[in-house]
């Protein structure tokens, strides 16, 4: 039987209800600098987030609604513009403290260190903000990898990033389970082997999460139970580093 040796993280949604109060408010402050009518509204955010990563969500937006609003030579360079924009907008609010973690996060990273588990992080956002949001709520000295952004040729739902993270923590997908938030992210964890727990939000627990080995609505807190989206026979209302064990060895 194998044993959890690492846990690998997902960040927006599943560390942190980023999206919503985050990217999608410094995505319209950065068309608003650039002088664009263009507003995103929390609703129409949520179907933006089936397009991974935040420049392909800008050039997404531009061919669908705006097709002739740039020429396709100056395409990059104005998406690179606005997300650089978008970026600086997000850090600063991330420095006001305004994203807190969502509940279990901590507490269950606090176990896994003490466990002597290790951590690593996946994401598509920006590595920038990536950092950010650690200095502000843990501490990026804690995991041992931070893959993000661009550091694979594709973003999720292709599986690159997870395989550049397996690669640098030098485990096998048996040894670790993924924490994740939506269907690109689960598609991509499930295409590198990895047994992955999703904890939806409210942009995604409508979705059908059927590879996952267990979809609950947050990671809970003794004091704050979490409520299980699929079968889930555990005695306890929230989820341990125990619990996870068991899902990886299942």
């Amino acid at each position: 039987m194998t044993e959890l040796r690492a846990i690998i993280f997902d960040m927006d949604g599943t560390l942190a209800d980023t999206e919503r109060d985050g990217h999608r408010v410094a995505f319209n402050r950065s068309f608003a600098e650039a002088g664009l009518d263009w507003h995103w509204s929390a609703g129409f955010y949520g179907e933006l987030l089936a397009i991974a990563g935040g420049k392909e969500r800008i050039g997404y937006y531009i061919d669908r609604y705006h097709p002739d609003f740039v020429s396709s030579e100056d395409r990059d360079r104005v998406i690179a513009q606005l997300h650089q924009a978008k970026t600086q907008y997000y850090l600063e609010l991330l420095q006001t403290g305004a994203i807190p973690l969502r509940p279990g996060v901590k507490r269950l990273i606090t176990e896994a260190r003490t466990g002597g588990i290790r951590l690593a992080i996946a994401t598509t956002s920006a590595l920038q903000g990536a950092i950010a949001l650690l200095q502000q709520t843990l501490d990026p000295a804690w995991f041992e990898v931070i893959a993000a952004g661009d550091i694979v040729p594709a973003k999720k739902p292709a599986p690159d990033i997870y395989h550049y993270v397996l690669k640098q923590i030098q485990l096998s997908p048996a040894d670790c389970i993924v924490l994740e938030d939506s269907p690109q992210g689960l598609a991509a964890a499930t295409q590198a082997h990895l047994k992955t727990l999703v904890t939806v939000n409210d942009y995604t627990r409508t979705e059908e999460f059927k590879t996952a080995c267990l979809v609950v609505d947050c990671l809970g807190e003794p004091d704050l139970p979490c409520t299980a989206l699929s079968q889930w026979d555990h005695p306890q209302p929230y989820l341990d580093l125990e619990s996870l064990r068991q899902l990886q060895q299942a």
